[in-house]
């Protein structure tokens, strides 16, 4: 006789039948590619020509110049427009949490509005705004500031700038409204007796809202250098990686050895491979730094 299933078995049972679908989904299409392309890395040639070099594709990544200044850059990126993001992102998000302020509605909805924009229509946007005939330097001339028009995105520190101010215009929402949610879990009453006791907007959120919120800062901090590490579609459309590489990232780097110059998938997959490195090192290293629980 068949032993028959406890309540337990069959709702694991249940459970993994309505799993599976998206299990195989995600190892056929996730887990598969990345395992084929941790081979491709040790592997030089094209299509069946394909030999196993070794190590030898990630040797050549630190003698690449042009990997190299696409590394430094996504760290300037990183260290530069992350905190600026992190930290606007809190400090409009504990502005927009004040119950007394009025069009709350409005204002989240209009500092969240940069997130839903196309990534390819607002990097165009930003290239039209700091062109040399833009709107930017049409202002700057007209006030007196400038005599003829700058080329904004025809200097390395410049369009590097412009980038950063590119992603703090379209990401700082994002963000905001992650510190929003967590807000709400901290109850008012917090903030009222703060103020009783005579502590300062500053001092409350100082001594409140940053402590309380520190999980989710944490979540923000590793989900931005994640995404800061991957930087693709400002730096091949804003800037095109130019002037001469100087604000080109290591993703916009794979894309033109794997479509743009002759196809090199083995060396693409190698430096594929060094940005998960990076990513997880990072997050493991703002993980041990940032969660203080025993």
């Amino acid at each position: 006789m068949k032993k028959k299933l406890t309540l337990g078995q069959k709702h694991n049972l249940t459970g993994w039948t309505f799993l599976m679908p998206a299990v195989v989904l995600i190892v056929a299409m996730s887990f598969v590619p990345m395992v084929q392309a941790l081979i491709l890395s040790f592997k030089t040639g094209i299509g069946t020509n394909m030999t196993y070099t070794g190590i030898t594709n990630y040797t050549r990544m630190f003698k690449d110049a042009v990997f190299m200044q696409s590394l430094k850059n996504n760290f300037f990126y990183l260290i530069i427009q992350v905190p600026i993001m992190l930290i606007t992102a809190l400090v409009l998000a504990s502005m927009l949490n004040n119950k007394d302020l009025k069009f709350k509605g409005f204002f989240r909805t209009a500092i969240f509005l940069p997130c839903a924009t196309s990534l390819v229509s607002y990097a165009i946007i930003f290239r039209s705004l700091f062109a040399v005939d833009g709107f930017v330097n049409n202002v700057l001339i007209n006030l007196g500031i400038l005599h003829t028009g700058y080329n904004f995105l025809g200097h390395p520190l410049s369009a590097k700038i412009i980038i950063i101010v590119a992603l703090v215009w379209r990401w700082t929402g994002y963000n905001m409204v992650f510190y929003l949610a967590g807000l709400q879990n901290i109850e008012y009453s917090v903030y009222e007796a703060a103020k009783i006791d005579g502590a300062s907007p500053f001092q409350s959120f100082r001594k409140i809202t940053v402590p309380l919120l520190k999980p989710t800062i944490l979540l923000t901090a590793i989900m931005s250098t994640n995404g800061t590490l991957q930087l693709f579609d400002e730096s091949m459309n804003l800037t095109n990686g130019g002037p001469a590489n100087a604000t080109i990232t290591m993703s916009h780097y794979i894309y033109n050895v794997s479509f743009k110059y002759v196809p090199n998938f083995g060396y693409a997959a190698s430096m594929s491979y060094m940005i998960l490195m990076l990513v997880a090192v990072l997050a493991f290293i703002q993980m041990k730094v940032g969660d203080k629980r025993d």
